[in-house]
Parts: C-alpha cells; sequence; structure tokens
C-alpha cells in the first residue's frame, strides 16, 4: 500500500515537471518568435492541439503572453526587439490583407514593419508618456507613423474617439468595442499601410478634435520636417483640426531635417521623447516655451512601467 503510494506520488511529480518544462518551452519558442500558431507551436514541442490551448489559456492568465486567433503572441513586457518586429508584421499585414492575404511582401519591402524595430523601447515609452498626456474620453486624431501607433496601443484604457489614416492604428481597436473609431478616405499606400490623397485630407479638413498626435521625420530650431510629401498636406490638415498638438519623437530625430517642411514649432504644444536627446537642443526647445516630456524606456527584465519625466 505504502509502495503503491509512493510511487504515485513519484508519477505525480514527473507530471507536474513535465507540464512546467513544456510551458517554459512554449514561453522561450513565443519570447522568440514574438507570435505562432496552435499547430506550429503543438509541432515544436511535441503535444496535441487541446494542451497546447490549455497551456497557452495558463500562460496567458499570468499575463505572460495574449491569445490571437488560431494562436498566441508574447505580451509586450516580454517580447525581445526580432520578436516585436514579427509581431509588428504580422499585425500590419493582416490591417493591410486580413486573414486571408496574398503572397506576402519582403521584410525590406514593409517599411512600417521594419522601421518600427528601431528604437523601439523608446518608441514604446513615448506612446505610454503620450497617453498619459490625453483626458478620457477625448477625441484624439492619430497620425500614421510607427512612434504614435505606440499612442494607440497605450490609449485603449482611456476609451478615447480615434480619428487616423492608419490601418495598423485602426487594427489596434478592432475588439475594442467601447472605442470608436474613424477611418479617413483615401488610396492606400501598402509600404506603410497609411490612406493618403486629396479624400484623406478632406476627412481631416472638415473636423475639430482635443488632440491631435503626430509624427516626423526631423525636428530643429527651424521647424518640423517629414520626409514623406504624400502625408505633408494631411498632416497640416490634421494639426488645424486640433485643439492641442503632441508630436512624438525618439531622439534620432532631433536636430534632422527631413525633405519635405511641415510645420513651425509654434504650431506644437507638447513633444514627448526619450532621455537620448543632446540637452544643448532640449534647452533650446524648452526655452521657445514647448512642453517637452522624457519618456525613461523600462529597463530589460523589469515588470516596473516606463516612468516619464516632464520638463518645468
Amino acid at each position: 500500500m505504502q509502495a503503491n503510494l509512493t510511487m504515485k506520488r513519484k508519477v505525480l511529480k514527473k507530471s507536474a515537471l513535465q507540464i512546467k518544462e513544456r510551458r517554459l518551452l512554449i514561453e522561450r519558442y513565443l519570447r522568440k518568435k514574438g507570435i505562432a500558431s496552435l499547430e506550429d507551436i503543438a509541432e515544436i514541442v511535441g503535444i496535441s492541439l487541446s494542451t497546447v490551448r490549455r497551456d497557452l489559456d495558463v500562460l496567458a492568465e499570468n499575463g505572460i503572453l495574449k491569445r490571437t486567433h488560431g494562436g498566441a503572441q508574447m505580451a509586450d513586457a516580454h517580447l525581445d526587439e526580432q520578436a516585436a518586429l514579427n509581431v509588428i508584421i504580422h499585425e500590419s499585414e493582416k490591417s493591410l490583407y486580413g486573414r486571408k492575404k496574398p503572397k506576402l511582401p519582403k521584410i525590406d519591402d514593409l517599411a512600417f514593419a521594419s522601421r518600427n524595430i528601431y528604437q523601439y523601447k523608446e518608441k514604446r515609452a513615448i506612446g505610454k508618456a503620450c497617453a498619459d498626456l490625453i483626458d478620457l474620453n477625448q477625441s484624439v486624431i492619430i497620425d500614421a507613423g510607427t512612434t504614435v501607433y505606440h499612442v494607440a496601443r497605450a490609449l485603449k484604457s482611456k476609451t478615447p474617439q480615434i480619428i487616423t489614416n492608419s490601418l495598423p492604428v485602426a487594427n489596434c481597436y478592432t475588439n475594442a468595442s467601447d472605442v470608436e473609431i474613424l477611418v479617413s478616405g483615401g488610396v492606400i499606400y501598402p509600404p506603410l499601410g497609411v490612406l493618403v490623397g486629396p479624400l484623406a485630407v478632406k476627412t481631416f479638413s472638415e473636423m475639430h478634435v482635443d488632440v491631435a498626435v503626430m509624427g516626423a521625420g526631423g525636428i530643429t530650431m527651424d521647424g518640423v520636417t517629414n520626409s514623406h510629401g504624400l502625408l505633408i498636406d494631411i498632416q497640416r490638415a490634421m494639426i488645424r483640426a486640433a485643439g492641442k498638438v503632441i508630436l512624438c519623437l525618439d531622439n534620432t530625430k532631433f536636430g534632422r531635417r527631413s525633405l519635405s517642411r511641415l510645420c513651425d514649432l509654434s504650431a506644437i504644444d507638447s513633444i514627448v521623447t526619450d532621455p537620448g536627446v543632446s540637452s544643448s537642443l532640449l534647452k533650446q526647445l524648452q526655452n521657445t516655451g514647448l512642453n517637452v516630456v522624457l519618456a525613461k524606456p523600462r529597463k530589460a527584465k523589469s515588470s516596473r512601467p516606463a516612468r516619464s519625466q516632464t520638463s518645468p
């Protein structure tokens, strides 16, 4: 009798260990890949689809991953940069093509996804800091850049009314029943997943919103510039439509001039960036009366949220 009990305990202990190891293997795989289907995980781990579903449900409850249609993706806090790129590519492709998509473009051709991976941690911190400047239930125009994409992701809890010409931004709210999304008209420019042209300009020219969240290609003391001529007229209409304009840029955009002039510094109310900006340029910008917010990227392996610092 005692021997049978001892054997059962050993079997149960071994089974519990196998479950723990299996879930750790799933976590490691998703940490590397960013996103995966049920079939991929089942093949890699060597288990049934039903077992995969149970394990994913447990990992999702623990905040390690998020369930997706037919699979799972790693929670943002656990993504490394390559995995983050895989997730952004997946979301961008889904925005552009839906679930039934044609032959996918090369990564080099998918400008939105390939640009988003650079300064990823800084952009994510900027997104959260910018969201802190926006009040509950405000109407918000969100531009089509990769930095402001992270603002959209951070805004969900504030139930905003979103107006955008960005398909990836609109896709952020696919399952958010309490958020109203208005997508502009226009012609799709696939590399950026953005709607451009006269219809897009018209959309933003005929409205007034509380806040416009903008990106840009560069900023100097002479003003703000952008590298995409297709977007300039649309962005100017966005600025005119907003009661307050927030410019979100990572440190690589400061002191840089892009092809087309967008606006003067006087058209901007606040700038949200990261601490990598040169102190001399930062001081000059603050001296113009601009509110400059420095968003500190979250340190690796830290579960605490990114902290932000607002200039006096």
